[in-house]
């Protein structure tokens, strides 16, 4: 089949997670056959302070997957224009030349708020179509539903909470478009229970099926056979974008009580000065920077345990699979969809305080055995819930699914095809 992936973000062109599972999902996709395009906005991330590699070609095969990157010569001028009126203006003659009816036999949405809004979702591209939320767009101007950026939202206060971000207003919100795009849409996909009973609590009345996140069938490697932790200290390691949501206010002032173990941070984001004032120099708090991908795995592998300590409802943080896969506990905020997935997975534990919080840290030193016994059941949840063979199947029964159901004959190889090979 031929996929057309859509979406605001994509790597190098992203900061967070949604980027990567997007990724992931056009890669496992190729190695089963299928063609797969993506297309990503460029102009978005330079808007938001991302650094665009030297050499960035506007289309080019990576790793089977061809990459189609809009940009304008207007720059910041072709998003705000998205923003505002919640439709593609100077990208939206090529759209609509790619998206023709008869190009692809599935469309798949994701984050398109900046490259093409709601508008994209009602047009007719002749294919089954899919949507998938990886943030609370579609019922929040400010995707995350943290009101005034200093509380998870209970109630509508859109106007004023927006403003507190200095954002204008996008009038469009009031108009349906978003329930006309999505009745256009065959199959909407929330990542965790959690989230599509959130999008349901704030209004949306479109059906959402459940499809979380994954990771290759190979990435799972808890052990690599002589592999040198990188730090000669016990450590606990934060993965992620450096920002007031995630948590780490309360984490840092912590570790004035653990002497004997380092908090190691990776990542960028606006707290980061915040952050870094508030460790107020201490030894053993460690900020290493945005890592590549690849530089992560180490750092999980011998941490005594990952940290997700959000304050916001998360959707399914790829850094949580991404723990599970190196054999590593995890610890997290009992909020949102990190309660519901670490309880499911067994590998980790929750706290609802930073006083909570610190009896585990100390339990997790103090206790090998306790901490081998969460550490021990990281690959195998992983294994059995999140990855490529598990999820993919179900993915592409779903377009399956949707295609008799419109009548539509696709060329459709067996869901369960063997993976070719992994990441």
């Amino acid at each position: 089949m031929r996929f057309c992936m859509v979406t605001t973000f994509y790597p190098p062109c992203n900061f967070g997670g949604d980027g990567i599972a997007i990724e992931r999902l056009s890669r496992a996709l190729v190695r089963r056959g299928h063609e797969v395009t993506v297309v990503h906005d460029v102009d978005t991330y330079r808007a938001l302070g991302g650094r665009l590699p030297e050499r960035l070609a506007s289309e080019e095969q990576v790793d089977g997957v061809r990459v189609i990157r809009l940009r304008s010569r207007l720059g910041v001028v072709s998003p705000f224009l998205v923003h505002q009126l919640g439709r593609p203006i100077l990208h939206r003659r090529r759209l609509r030349r790619l998206l023709a009816p008869g190009r692809f036999n599935v469309v798949h949405y994701h984050n398109v708020s900046l490259i093409g809004g709601p508008e994209i979702l009602t047009w007719d591209t002749g294919s089954v179509t899919l949507y998938t939320a990886h943030e609370f767009w579609l019922v929040c101007p400010t995707h995350d539903l943290w009101r005034y950026r200093r509380e998870n939202c209970d109630r509508r206060e859109c106007l004023r909470c927006a403003a507190s971000y200095r954002r204008p207003p996008q009038l469009w919100r009031h108009t349906g478009i978003i329930e006309r795009g999505l009745d256009s849409i065959d199959v909407v996909i929330a990542l965790s229970e959690f989230s599509r009973e959130k999008h349901r609590t704030f209004g949306l009345r479109r059906k959402m099926t459940v499809l979380p996140n994954f990771l290759p069938d190979g990435a799972v490697a808890p052990a690599v056979p002589g592999e040198q932790p990188p730090s000669s200290r016990p450590y606990f390691f934060f993965a992620g974008r450096l920002l007031r949501i995630k948590g780490l206010d309360d984490v840092i002032p912590l570790f004035q009580e653990f002497p004997g173990a380092d908090l190691i941070i990776a990542g960028e984001g606006a707290h980061r000065e915040e952050l870094v004032r508030l460790a107020g120099g201490a030894s053993n708090v460690r900020f290493l920077g945005r890592l590549p991908l690849a530089a992560l795995g180490p750092w999980f592998r011998h941490a005594q345990a990952v940290l997700l300590p959000s304050v916001c409802w998360e959707q399914f943080p790829m850094v949580l699979l991404e723990a599970l896969a190196a054999g590593s506990p995890v610890i997290a905020r009992r909020l949102g969809s990190l309660a519901e997935h670490v309880g499911a997975a067994g590998a980790g534990v929750l706290f609802d305080s930073p006083a909570d919080l610190r009896v585990l840290l100390r339990r997790i030193l103090d206790d090998p055995e306790y901490r081998q016994g969460l550490a021990a059941r990281a690959s195998s949840a992983l294994a059995e819930r999140w990855t490529e063979s598990v999820v993919l199947p179900r993915y592409l029964e779903l377009i399956q699914d949707a295609a008799s159901r419109r009548g539509l004959d696709l060329p459709l190889p067996s869901v369960r095809a063997p993976v070719l090979a992994a990441d």
